[in-house]
């Protein structure tokens, strides 16, 4: 279980984890750009785009704190790793569409969960205001790759 209650705790893991959905993102968007399919690339460069933006806010958002320099094991990810450093291991030349936006939206239900049970668990309200605030952003990430998995059926037989 996790469980933050400090303010500069949470910003080191939304920095982490916002900084791994701009890279998945920015990496899925040349993949589909190596493999063809300019539409998705675009969308998957604007989610990084967006990533960058909760990245850049969650920096802000630190102003006088010290936020902590975290090696990888002092992080408190649920499974270890961050819930948006994605495997790529199928970017290769077989790499779908349909895996891509796959990849994409486990990942971002898995930030999704992170912030949602840092604010369920935490006992600071300042940290529980922000966990609450990032798990909105990644709902709204997760709906927009929901609508774009309906445009392939292959996805909604899973």
């Amino acid at each position: 279980m996790t469980e933050i209650h400090d303010a500069a705790l949470f910003l080191a893991h939304a920095c982490a984890l916002e900084e791994d959905a701009a890279n998945r993102f920015a990496d899925l968007s040349e993949a589909m750009k190596t493999y063809g399919n300019q539409e998705v690339a675009a969308f998957f460069g604007q989610m990084a785009k967006f990533s960058r933006m909760h990245l850049a806010e969650a920096r802000e958002r630190s102003g006088f704190r010290k936020i902590p320099d975290l090696k990888p094991e002092d992080f408190q990810w649920p499974d270890g790793d961050s819930p948006e450093a994605a495997s790529m291991e199928g970017s290769h030349y077989l790499m779908t569409v349909e895996y891509a936006l796959e990849l994409a939206l486990e990942s971002e239900k898995r930030g999704q969960a992170f912030y949602a049970e840092v604010a369920k668990t935490t006992t600071d309200s300042e940290v529980r205001m922000m966990a609450e605030e990032f798990a909105a952003e990644e709902a709204e990430h997760v709906a927009q790759l929901e609508v774009w998995a309906k445009r392939y059926p292959a996805l909604q037989a899973r």
